[in-house]
């Protein structure tokens, strides 16, 4: 997995142009959910909202809603007013501050400057997430019941179980949950309320391993390093070398050719 970097200036750019036509956009009938209770329906059967009666006004807040939420991410790197300033000025047709080409290099700059900050916050994240995973896994390897193994894989037997072990080569059959060392959940098959069936050949290094100790009817739970895991290629909604905690259930081995169950 590649290192993602936000190209936020081409976000931005992109919501301006398209604005309440993109799909990610909430609905008029979306954006009042925080305050569901204020919803009213009129006589004709037409949802209302105090403060917004009529349909362009709605129209209006939640392109507003969607812009602004777009642009909450690099708050600190523009003025809302100057925004405004230019948006009217696009609109009425008036003569513009800038022309195309001097906004596409200003565009252009700022989207390098903001991957740079981006790319600089990936490598301190990366290493602070290294310092404090190795620390933690330092001494949770001290604690009774937690093994450590040659690869510096770590687990504990939560449940015992007495069927075979999967291979190498198989597939299998678990519920699982992990989550960060701070205890946020980034994946469980609990959630989305069905086991999952995986090769394991197809899974980061410290799940290959540990599956691999589990008889068929057991629980464990595993501390991955980094090295084991995603390293300094994870995906955002993990964060660079991460040390990753799973509690796994194997439920079954499939074999390769045979259809999941």
């Amino acid at each position: 997995m590649k290192p993602v970097v936000r190209a936020t200036a081409i976000a931005v750019a992109t919501m301006l142009a398209l604005g309440a036509c993109d799909k990610n956009a909430q609905k008029p009938a979306d954006a009042a959910k925080p305050a569901e209770a204020g919803k009213d329906v009129a006589a004709d059967g037409k949802a209302t909202y105090p403060g917004l009666p009529t349909e362009k006004e709605q129209i209006s807040y939640t392109i507003g809603m969607a812009m602004g939420k777009q642009l909450t991410e690099i708050k600190d790197e523009v003025n809302l007013d100057t925004v405004v300033k230019a948006m009217r000025a696009q609109m009425a047709g008036e003569k513009l501050l800038l022309t195309e080409d001097q906004a596409k290099t200003i565009f252009e700059g700022f989207g390098q400057k903001m991957q740079a900050k981006q790319i600089a916050k990936m490598m301190a994240d990366a290493k602070n997430n290294l310092d404090n995973g190795n620390k933690f896994l330092a001494e949770n390897g001290k604690k009774p019941g937690v093994t450590t193994t040659a690869s510096g894989l770590q687990y504990q037997v939560l449940t015992a179980g007495t069927g075979a072990k999967p291979g190498a080569k198989d597939g299998v059959k678990v519920h699982y949950k992990g989550t960060l060392l701070d205890g946020k959940t980034f994946d469980s098959s609990y959630d989305r309320g069905e086991p999952a069936v995986m090769p394991l050949q197809g899974v980061i290094p410290g799940w290959q391993e540990g599956i691999q100790l589990m008889p068929v009817g057991s629980k464990y739970k595993f501390w991955i390093p980094a090295k084991l895991a995603y390293g300094e290629q994870a995906p955002p909604m993990i964060g660079p070398n991460q040390v990753l905690v799973f509690e796994v259930e194997l439920l079954d081995i499939v074999k390769p050719g045979v259809g999941n169950k």
